[in-house]
């Protein structure tokens, strides 16, 4: 850059310099929440229900602030027991309408919630390696037999 200095004495912007700008803290989006059908379910241990969120202002509402408004809401100790899906943003925008569920215990949510939404939720670790790696150690596994087989399945993570 000293060099590009020293090349154009005169400062006509030609040599862009890449600066990066401090985040700004969000605000919260102004939005109206609704729930809808609010069922309490004990075989589950959660309470569910469709939430339609207004938001004439914005495109949408993250998830995450919706978590947080629901938690005030209906008084949750724990946001992360709150689980939001479904969204579908009405043509025109504006509104939005999606499920909820609110679970009574984080171990009610583990044991009942499907394991792709822990995951999203953050409560179940992702899988390690590619799809293909997956397959090409299967592939790779059906070709041995015995110790070797063993080997092979439990040192794919592995590297020597």
């Amino acid at each position: 850059q000293l060099a590009c200095q020293l090349a154009c004495p005169l400062d006509l912007g030609c040599h862009s310099v890449r600066t990066t700008m401090p985040k700004e803290e969000k605000k919260p989006t102004p939005c109206t929440i609704r729930t809808r059908k609010f069922i309490t379910n004990r075989l589950l241990a959660r309470r569910q229900f469709v939430v339609e969120v207004i938001h004439p202002t914005a495109g949408g509402v993250s998830k995450t602030e919706l978590r947080e408004k629901l938690a005030k809401l209906y008084k949750v100790a724990d946001p992360k027991t709150i689980v939001l899906f479904g969204f579908k943003t009405a043509y025109g925008g504006g509104r939005s309408t999606g499920f909820g569920l609110i679970y009574d215990t984080l171990e009610a949510m583990k044991k009942f919630e499907p394991v792709f939404r822990l995951r999203r939720a953050g409560l179940k670790p992702n899988r390690e390696g590619s799809r293909k790696q997956l397959k090409e150690r299967k592939n790779r596994a059906k070709k041995a037999r015995g110790i070797k087989k063993a080997k092979i399945l439990k040192g794919a993570g592995e590297k020597k």
